[in-house]
């Protein structure tokens, strides 16, 4: 029996609470950095911790003075960052193949998973593929959708190309929802598998709700509070949440705006909406205290591959109107636990948020109906489902290597057997 045998028989025998895998997580965004990529890796590192796997995690440094922390229950590498065009706040990795490799050759994971297709993410698929080692990736930010919000439309079809190149390398890609993964499908990707996103129910909670921030807002209980939380930026689709807004405020005159983040739009909407919140970055048990103390979340996004922000809207107890795509797809019934209107229709979405700005109970009601949704999400179990994958992704490496064995065992025994015949003769 080959050494990959024998690993693959170990990985066969052990009950699941006590696989262990060594795997390399490779992302260009992480906390302390605020956005739901980041976040979601932050609670899959843990969830994989926690159920036993050693994990190396490999990002840029966020600043120049970044040094890996020696108190964290992983192993930590940091790699030379260079600034996103647009998202000075973000840094993307530099080409580090070599680096990778002589880093996987002294510490060889069992699987590298990739969540960015940056030129870090690139370096690590080439460098992972030359090494053999299992890959899984994620499929976590629509930037060929981005792109046409960046004056750069027309680099759309390449950079679509180029994200299937990437994700048909590697042994899984993972979505987050059944309808990407068949949009994906249906473009040429291959080995999608669909893994949830959680939410921590804990933190996001109506309990958070706090009566001195909404008298801070200048509202009342029966101000109906219009919230927004995310990058205030074009790709956001902000325009028609304005629009939405402006339609709400003709039907209920107290109706109050709080934005929640940062961005190059928030000049723009502050300077039509003087009289609204603008309450800049929040992050933990603020942001919580911030969600569950607004009444209705406007989510007008038409460029998410899931959308954090829902389900995290939904915990804190509120009504929820999105487009009827991503996670609201997936979450939200209509007028059950939330508002969906026809995906990219703003007519709907507007008509929506008119229809829904003054009715008080119907968004009390469907506010608790989302929080008891959100509860089904739980965090061990979508963590589970990804150790799941990771760990089919290695078997399957281990399986082509052991026919690639078998098949050079033939080889050499039909060689020995041919050389005997002709030194015979």
């Amino acid at each position: 029996m080959t050494s990959t045998q024998q690993a693959d028989l170990i990985i066969d025998e052990l009950p699941a609470a006590e696989r262990s895998l060594r795997i390399a997580v490779v992302t260009e965004t992480y906390p302390p950095e605020v956005n739901g990529v980041a976040i979601t890796i932050a609670r899959f590192v843990e969830g994989l911790r926690a159920r036993r796997h050693d994990v190396q995690l490999i990002r840029p440094r966020q600043h120049k003075t970044d040094i890996a922390d020696a108190a964290l229950d992983f192993h930590e590498v940091l790699l030379r960052g260079l600034p996103i065009p647009r998202y000075p706040h973000l840094k993307m990795g530099v080409p580090s193949k070599n680096a990778l490799v002589k880093l996987w050759t002294q510490r060889r994971p069992d699987v590298v998973h990739i969540v960015t297709e940056g030129p870090l993410g690139w370096s690590a698929l080439r460098a992972a593929r030359q090494l053999k080692l299992a890959i899984t990736s994620d499929f976590r930010t629509n930037f060929h959708a981005y792109s046409k919000h960046y004056g750069i439309g027309w680099l759309q079809k390449p950079i679509f190309a180029y994200l299937r190149k990437f994700h048909n390398r590697t042994q899984c890609t993972m979505v987050p929802t059944e309808s990407l993964r068949g949009e994906l499908a249906a473009m040429g990707f291959h080995q999608l598998k669909v893994v949830a996103r959680g939410v921590d129910t804990v933190r996001f909670s109506p309990a958070k709700r706090s009566e001195t921030l909404r008298a801070a807002w200048g509202a009342d209980h029966n101000t109906t509070v219009v919230l927004y939380v995310g990058r205030l930026a074009s790709e956001k689709n902000l325009g028609l949440l304005v629009d939405a807004y402006k339609a709400m405020r003709n039907v209920n005159p107290r109706a109050k705006l709080v934005m929640v983040g940062d961005g190059p739009a928030r000049g723009e909407i502050e300077a039509q909406f003087p009289d609204a919140i603008f309450a800049g970055q929040r992050t933990g048990d603020d942001l919580a205290v911030h969600y569950a103390s607004g009444d209705l979340f406007l989510f007008p996004s038409i460029t998410e591959t899931f959308g954090n922000v829902t389900p995290e809207a939904m915990a804190s107890g509120l009504t929820v109107l999105a487009y009827n795509y991503a996670a609201a797809a997936q979450l939200i019934t209509h007028k059950e636990n939330g508002l969906l209107a026809p995906f990219n229709s703003p007519d709907d979405f507007i008509a929506m948020a008119r229809a829904i700005a003054a009715e008080h109970e119907p968004i009390r009601t469907m506010g608790a109906a989302a929080r008891s949704t959100a509860e089904q999400l739980d965090w061990p179990g979508v963590v589970a489902q990804l150790e799941t994958v990771l760990l089919d992704a290695v078997k399957a490496v281990a399986n082509t290597q052991t026919a690639r064995d078998m098949r050079a065992d033939r080889m050499a025994g039909f060689t020995g057997a041919a050389s005997t015949q002709i030194g015979g003769r």
